[in-house]
């Protein structure tokens, strides 16, 4: 599963969430289900401006940690 740790990142710059919607043009609502992780997905270009503003890497924001269906995939192959 993918674990999104923007929140984090965003305490690390001391940037808080109506700056940055407001700086990589997407609505505080959208944000806010983007630090939750309730998204199914997000654009190539508001990553590059998520990564842009807060001066970080994508890996610094987004995280692959393992789940059980994963391994039963890996053996199954």
């Amino acid at each position: 599963m993918i674990v999104v740790r923007l929140d984090v990142m965003m305490a690390k710059r001391k940037v808080r969430s109506n700056v940055l919607a407001r700086a990589v043009g997407i609505t505080e609502a959208n944000l806010s289900l983007l630090k939750s992780g309730k998204v199914k997905g997000v654009r190539f270009s508001t990553l590059e401006a998520i990564c842009a503003y807060l001066d970080c890497q994508p890996g610094e924001i987004l995280e692959w940690v393992p789940d059980e269906g994963m391994e039963d995939l890996k053996q199954a192959g």
